[in-house]
């Protein structure tokens, strides 16, 4: 696609500062690669269509982890809690054990499905394009449920908030 010559040019931080008016839900999407669970914090997660039901999330084309959910074949998106930021933080970091001192249990793929979430959507992948420094990845939704505190982890201009009135 071409880009237009009267379109001004803006840098990312510009692109990151606008876009951070946009609050979004923290999802740890997790699987399991042969014997050992794997996972990765997004922040951009979405419902795509409900006949089939589909869902999307666009993890970073450089991510690690991502390869390896990919092998896995499936998922569970793990809507993260409010009082789980630890976990985000654990999950959006580059290797290590994320899962030592998890609870979590298996769902019907398999894939890893934490305790304490405010809810999990179960996915095989159904497909992956690429998105500028990111891909996306769209989610054939087989399993899904609200499971612990409704209330969920939200971000919101370079921070975590919390949601008034519930």
């Amino acid at each position: 696609m071409a880009t237009r010559p009267d379109v001004p040019a803006f840098d990312s931080a510009h692109f990151r500062r606008v876009l951070g008016h946009f609050p979004t839900g923290v999802v740890a999407v997790s699987a399991i690669d042969g014997d050992e669970p794997v996972g990765l914090t997004v922040g951009s997660f979405t419902s795509v269509s409900l006949e089939p039901p589909m869902v999307g999330f666009f993890p970073s084309a450089t991510s690690t982890s991502w390869p390896r959910i990919e092998r896995a074949g499936s998922f569970v998106a793990n809507v993260l809690a409010e009082h789980q930021a630890n976990l985000s933080a654990v999950f959006a970091a580059s290797g290590g054990d994320k899962f030592g001192r998890l609870g979590w249990h298996r769902g019907v793929t398999g894939a890893p499905i934490l305790d304490g979430v405010a809810a999990w959507i179960e996915c095989e992948v159904a497909d992956v394009v690429p998105a500028g420094d990111h891909l996306f990845v769209l989610g054939r939704v087989l399993d899904l449920a609200v499971a612990g505190d409704p209330r969920p982890l939200v971000f919101f201009q370079g921070d975590y908030a919390r949601l008034a009135g519930q």
